[in-house]
């Protein structure tokens, strides 16, 4: 290997990158994107998690004081109560489960409908049941609470974010760029050239690091001076995993560009393999209460693993101790990807 030969591949592939402004601004922007929307969504306050139609009503989210409905009900947290002008606009949208529950304003006895298909709706309805029940105190139930350090939606969110654009990133800024180099011949003319495929390699896998290393870090503390997202680990270890991560990801596409010829079959095959790492890695998500099935599915994605050592860190204050199992896997997949990427590479084919 020529460090020399390395290094001049290596600036020419951040050059490129640097200088298609439209892909250089997409990555900054688009994280910043993701993670404001999802602040201003569910940052700062409850999220309603049912959604009760009221009619007659103004049209709209409506004020509390103004329905003639019982107390504890309306006095119930998560509940948002959206009004309607008339029975049948509330119907309709009960029918498309846009809302949960629909109950006509007014004295008792109160009336009400629910979708027998929306599970939402079967939860809103016994909890109004419940509310016309009134408080019931039971001498051998004890309620108990519990305190903790609060973690909001978008504490949780924002690594998923993250890992999901440096995904999307490895993935194609790897796989796809080498397949297109491949397809106009450029990969052709470098053959020609002292430049070995070990050294191409390592320069586009180098490059495609410091780039995803470098997103990372302005899109952190970017959002982190909007945000103040709260770390209850150390931000250096949080980065190694990250680190870790991109270097796992980046091999996979290097995997998925040793190959390939075609760009059309590549954006299929990157499309196969980045959307179910996306929903199935806990990005946007938990998979509590999903099958044992897909949760065994998952751990076969890098990314379900760098997810789960980042949440550990920056949500419940794990060392790298306690993040070794992930980082042993990281590593795993890392050499394993390496390996196949560099047994199966093809200049011209």
């Amino acid at each position: 290997m020529h460090l020399k030969r390395l290094w001049i591949m290596f600036k020419a592939r951040n050059w490129e990158f640097f200088r298609d402004r439209a892909s250089f601004g997409w990555n900054f922007l688009f994280p910043f994107l993701l993670v404001a929307g999802f602040g201003i969504l569910f940052g700062g306050r409850e999220r309603a998690e049912y959604k009760i139609g009221v009619f007659p009503a103004p049209a709209g989210t409506v004020a509390l004081e103004t329905l003639a409905l019982p107390e504890a009900f309306k006095q119930t947290r998560y509940l948002q109560f959206v009004g309607f002008a008339s029975g049948p606009d509330a119907l309709e949208k009960l029918r498309h489960h846009k809302v949960d529950l629909v109950l006509q304003a007014g004295p008792p006895p109160h009336r009400y409908w629910i979708n027998d298909s929306s599970p939402q709706g079967y939860l809103a309805e016994k909890i109004f049941q419940a509310s016309l029940a009134g408080p019931e105190v039971s001498s051998g139930l004890l309620r108990e609470r519990i305190q903790s350090a609060e973690i909001r939606y978008i504490d949780w969110l924002f690594p998923g974010i993250l890992a999901m654009n440096m995904m999307f990133s490895a993935l194609w800024g790897v796989g796809y760029i080498v397949v297109r180099y491949r397809k106009n011949g450029a990969l052709r003319r470098l053959k020609a050239t002292p430049l070995t495929a070990f050294e191409y390699l390592g320069a586009q896998m180098l490059s495609r690091l410091f780039l995803l290393m470098f997103t990372l870090l302005v899109v952190w503390f970017g959002c982190d001076l909007i945000f103040r997202f709260h770390v209850e680990g150390a931000l250096g270890n949080i980065f190694l995993l990250f680190f870790l991560g991109s270097l796992s990801l980046t091999s996979l596409g290097l995997v998925l560009a040793s190959r390939g010829v075609s760009e059309e079959f590549t954006t299929g095959v990157l499309n196969f393999i980045s959307w179910p790492m996306m929903f199935l890695s806990e990005v946007w998500f938990s998979l509590e209460g999903a099958p044992g099935w897909v949760k065994h599915f998952a751990q076969a994605f890098p990314l379900t693993h760098l997810l789960q050592g980042v949440r550990k860190i920056m949500n419940d204050g794990a060392g790298l101790t306690d993040v070794l199992p992930e980082i042993t896997v990281l590593l795993v997949m890392t050499g394993a990807f390496l390996a196949a990427g560099a047994y199966l590479f093809s200049w011209d084919r």
